[in-house]
């Protein structure tokens, strides 16, 4: 396989659940605003930003940090580089540069996504962005079922490959902003805002019922960090997402013969998250934890990119 062909489905990977990904912390951060026991309003929207590195992109457009500027900046936005928008837009190009490796389903579910923006300057009313924000849902929901279907070959590997590295990158990035950033001064930790805000983030990578359905002693923030870190029950999982990088450069590496660093750090990766515990992580600072997992992610993709020769 070409390099430029392997990159284009890497990053066609990534930016499917980028896409995906934005689409769920829209739809989370409305319900926050709306059923939180007191109106999460700029708070709220500040973290969404912040989850997706889109905070100080938005503060140059002077706007104040409420639902009605701040969706729209995050689903149809043609500046905001991580928007769902341009994500859509980025997914289709790379697929158009390797349309004969993908299925016609694939192909179709990225290219319906696309087309659904072509009226987006009719989607600032919030009950037409959130109805968009639900069909591109859809859209990335059918895509992955037909990746599922699709040969077990390189192609859908490094698609798996680069979703698995955005779906870390996006898990890691959600958390820290949460235990960080969301609850106001003077809250108290485990009172109602509290609890509203770690449901949200569960909300977010839909986990709730699955949390539940392990944890059954109520929303505990400990509970919380484990379920999203260490437990690869959890597709969504900081663990999860590493075993499915370790295992489909395993795959690409039977194939290709091409097994090196990326390899390297992802096994190293996966066997020190098994002997984690929770309690070491929330000791040692979460933050910090968080921080450190995302510089090895970011070498991750560093080395795969290497590793495969991408432009």
């Amino acid at each position: 396989m070409l390099a430029r062909t392997a990159a284009s489905l890497y990053w066609m990977g990534r930016y499917v659940e980028r896409a995906d990904f934005t689409a769920r912390l829209i739809e989370a951060t409305v319900r926050l605003d709306a059923l939180s026991s007191r109106p999460a309003g700029a708070a709220a929207w500040t973290s969404a930003l912040t989850v997706i590195e889109a905070l100080a992109a938005y503060e140059t457009l002077g706007q104040p940090k409420l639902q009605r500027h701040v969706a729209p900046f995050l689903a149809i936005s043609t500046d905001h580089r991580g928007s769902m928008l341009n994500c859509i837009e980025d997914a289709r190009r790379n697929a158009r540069a390797v349309r004969t490796a993908l299925s016609r389903e694939a192909w179709s579910a990225i290219n319906h996504a696309w087309l659904r923006f072509s009226n987006r300057d009719d989607t600032h009313d919030i009950h037409s962005l959130l109805a968009l924000v639900d069909s591109v849902q859809a859209d990335m929901l059918a895509f992955t079922g037909a990746l599922e279907r699709m040969l077990h070959h390189p192609s859908s590997m490094f698609i798996h490959l680069g979703a698995a590295i955005e779906r870390a990158d996006n898990t890691a990035r959600l958390m820290d902003v949460k235990y960080h950033i969301l609850l106001p001064e003077g809250e108290a930790v485990g009172g109602a805002i509290d609890r509203d805000q770690w449901t949200t983030l569960l909300q977010t990578v839909s986990a709730v019922n699955a949390y539940r359905l392990l944890y059954r002693g109520g929303l505990n923030a400990s509970d919380v960090v484990e379920f999203l870190t260490l437990r690869a029950e959890l597709p969504r999982s900081l663990i999860a997402c590493t075993a499915e990088v370790v295992h489909q450069l395993n795959a690409i590496a039977e194939v290709t013969g091409n097994f090196a660093t990326a390899d390297s750090l992802a096994m190293t990766r996966l066997s020190t998250l098994k002997r984690t515990q929770v309690r070491q992580i929330i000791s040692g600072g979460l933050h910090e934890y968080l921080e450190d997992f995302l510089q090895q992610n970011a070498k991750l993709d560093e080395a795969i990119r290497f590793q495969f020769r991408f432009n």
